[in-house]
């Protein structure tokens, strides 16, 4: 994000592009610059506008950025489609951050690069701009942005749909998540901040998580399985006593006589 008249810039690395992980972006360049302006041009990305329209009010936003942006009262404006020119400032800074910062670079991990990213902006922003051939920091003091504290934070809350696998769990970024065992097969809402995540079915918090680093971890709380073994082991004898058999053996017929027969057979032994 760059301000345009004294071209402060704010530059993040993140794993993700969605919508959610755009408005946090906002939020952290809000911050790093003390405010925010009345107008902000975007390219026509799906995360702020799903249809343009010939109209600006005719627009559909993204429901979740128009919720944002109506939040902090600033005006979504949007670049002419194949137009790269009225976004030169952005792309020139990019190109730049490649040269100077990312190329050669060396990363311990994601927050490493963010921090050597925030060192690489202190010198950058207090440095002189070849195009107004002032100090970015000190123009800045002159840009008349909106206070933060003028409106309370918005609450970036993600919701994504799940469905409760056979074994009680959902899955997110890679992890597993219990959820009570009798929500099998249901689909269910994860609501997720900040580090907790709340799985919901209807208006009804099934339960709640810690958001847990990394992948293919597994976090499971007994208490969802309670009750599990002892169903399994009725279903199992049901199905016992309910299953008839696939095929049966049957021996071969044998001729039924009469006692008298034989004992009249008998007599005539000598």
């Amino acid at each position: 994000m760059i301000l345009g008249y004294s071209r402060m810039r704010y530059m993040e690395s993140t794993l993700a592009t969605d919508v959610y992980t755009l408005i946090q972006c906002h939020q952290h360049a809000f911050e790093y610059f003390g405010g925010y302006t009345s107008e902000i041009l975007y390219d026509n990305t799906k995360q702020v506008i799903l249809k343009r329209a010939m109209k600006p009010k005719e627009h559909t936003w993204n429901p979740k950025f128009e919720d944002f942006f109506t939040h902090y009262g600033f005006i979504p404006r949007l670049c002419k489609p194949y137009c790269p020119q009225t976004k030169g400032k952005i792309e020139n800074a990019i190109g730049y951050m490649k040269r100077d910062f990312l190329l050669g670079g060396v990363f311990s991990s994601l927050d490493d690069m963010n921090h050597q990213l925030r060192q690489w902006l202190s010198r950058v922003n207090g440095s002189v701009h070849g195009t107004t051939h002032e100090i970015p920091t000190e123009r800045l003091k002159s840009e008349n942005l909106k206070t933060l504290t003028s409106i309370p934070p918005y609450v970036v809350r993600r919701e994504e749909v799940r469905k409760v696998t056979r074994d009680g769990y959902v899955s997110y970024q890679g992890n597993r998540y219990s959820v009570p065992f009798h929500h099998a097969g249901q689909s269910v809402l994860l609501e997720i901040q900040d580090d907790r995540m709340n799985v919901r079915l209807g208006s009804e918090c099934l339960c709640s998580h810690v958001v847990v680093p990394g992948r293919s971890r597994v976090v499971r709380e007994k208490e969802h399985f309670k009750g599990l073994l002892s169903l399994a082991m009725k279903c199992n004898s049901q199905c016992k006593r309910n299953t008839k058999p696939l095929f049966r053996m049957i021996g071969p017929e044998v001729e039924r006589r009469s006692l008298s027969v034989y004992d009249r057979f008998s007599g005539d032994v000598r």
